[in-house]
C-alpha cells in the first residue's frame, strides 16, 4: 500500500487492500511468498516541504481468538520514465506463467529488467558534451564557466570549472549551490502566492581574487529524490551561482626577481563590490537500486509477534 501525504496530511492508497488467505494453517518454519507490481506511472518516494509520497507495505496477522497484529514495512521507490515503453523479449512475453519455477529462474527475469534499466541510465548519463557559458554583469566580462554534462544520476559528483584569466572584472568570491525546486500545482496550493520551495543539498564557497582557474565538485546524495512531475507537485534540480565582483580593478601583488626575503601581501581593507546570481537547470535521474540499498538505514528483515 502506498500513502500520499499532502499538506492536509491525508493518505491516499495506491492499491486497494487485499486479503491474502493461507490455504492451510501455518506451521513452524513454514515460508510463504507474496508479490505485487507497482505501476510505472507511480511517483517516486519523496519527502518534500508540501507533499510527501511514502510507500509502505502493511501486513496483518491474526491467531484464533486473538487481536490482529499489523506490521508496516517502509520501502523506497525509484522511477525511471524510460522504462514505461520497455517490453521484455518476445519469447518471455508468450511464455506461460509457471508458479513452480524456482527462485533462481524468477531472479533471472527480474535481473534482466534491472540490467536494462541500468543500461538506459548509463546511456543517458554518460553522454559528455562541453557546455561553455560566459559570465558577465553590467560592467563587463567576469569569466567563463565550463561543464561537461547536465544529466546526472543520484550518487554522482557534479564537476565544473571556472576560467577568470580572460575576465575584465575581477571576481572576489563565488558560491555554487546544488538546489531542488519543489513546485505545487496551482490548484493544490494553499494560496495563490505560495512560493516555490527551494532546498539546498550541497554547497561550495571559494575566494578567487587573482585566481586564473578554479573548479568545484558537488555530490548528489543517494538519499535525494530524482526529478519528477505529477498532477500535484513537480521537482526540478538546478545549480545556483552567486558571484561577488569588484567595481574597480584590484592590483595583483608583485615580487621582485632578486627578492630573497619572505614578503607578506595584505589585501585591501575596503572594496566596492557588486553581487549577481545565475541558475543553471540540470536533470537528476535515479541510479541502480542495489547501490542505494547499500547506504539505506532501513533494516532488510522485519518480525511480528502474534
Amino acid at each position: 500500500m502506498r500513502n500520499i501525504k499532502t499538506s492536509q496530511d491525508d493518505g491516499v492508497p495506491c492499491h486497494p487492500d487485499r486479503l491474502y488467505r493461507i490455504p492451510q494453517a501455518l506451521r513452524v518454519a513454514m515460508t510463504d511468498s507474496y508479490s505485487e507490481t507497482l505501476p510505472l506511472a507511480a511517483p517516486p518516494s519523496f519527502r518534500g516541504q508540501s507533499v510527501k509520497y511514502v510507500y509502505k507495505l502493511t501486513i496483518g496477522c491474526q491467531r484464533v481468538n486473538c487481536p490482529i497484529q499489523l506490521l508496516r514495512v517502509p520501502f523506497r521507490v525509484l522511477l525511471l520514465h524510460a522504462l514505461q515503453g520497455f517490453q521484455l523479449p518476445q519469447e518471455e512475453e508468450v511464455a506461460p506463467s509457471n508458479p513452480f519455477l524456482d527462485e533462481e529462474e524468477i531472479g533471472k527475469r527480474d535481473s534482466r529488467l534491472l540490467d536494462s534499466a541500468v543500461e538506459i541510465l548509463m546511456a543517458v548519463t554518460s553522454r559528455r558534451n562541453l557546455h561553455q557559458y560566459n559570465i558577465s554583469n553590467a560592467r563587463g566580462r567576469v569569466g567563463t564557466f565550463c561543464i561537461f554534462k547536465t544529466v546526472y544520476k543520484i550518487g554522482e559528483d557534479i564537476i565544473g570549472t571556472f576560467n577568470f584569466s580572460d575576465g575584465e572584472i575581477p571576481c572576489l568570491q563565488y558560491c555554487v549551490c546544488l538546489q531542488a525546486e519543489e513546485s505545487v500545482q496551482e490548484e493544490y496550493r494553499r494560496s495563490r502566492s505560495q512560493p516555490v520551495t527551494i532546498s539546498t543539498h550541497a554547497q561550495h564557497l571559494e575566494s578567487c581574487l587573482h585566481t586564473a582557474c578554479s573548479h568545484f565538485s558537488l555530490p548528489l546524495p543517494l538519499s535525494s529524490c530524482p526529478g519528477f512531475s505529477t498532477n500535484i507537485v513537480s521537482l526540478k534540480w538546478r545549480l545556483h551561482f552567486e558571484f561577488v565582483t569588484a567595481r574597480e580593478p584590484v592590483e595583483a601583488p608583485t615580487v621582485p626577481e632578486n627578492q630573497s626575503e619572505i614578503i607578506t601581501w595584505t589585501g585591501a581593507a575596503h572594496i566596492d563590490v557588486d553581487t549577481f546570481s545565475w541558475d543553471l537547470p540540470i536533470k537528476v535521474l535515479p541510479t541502480n537500486p542495489l547501490l542505494v540499498s547499500y547506504v539505506s538505514p532501513a533494516p532488510s528483515t522485519h518480525s511480528i509477534c502474534i
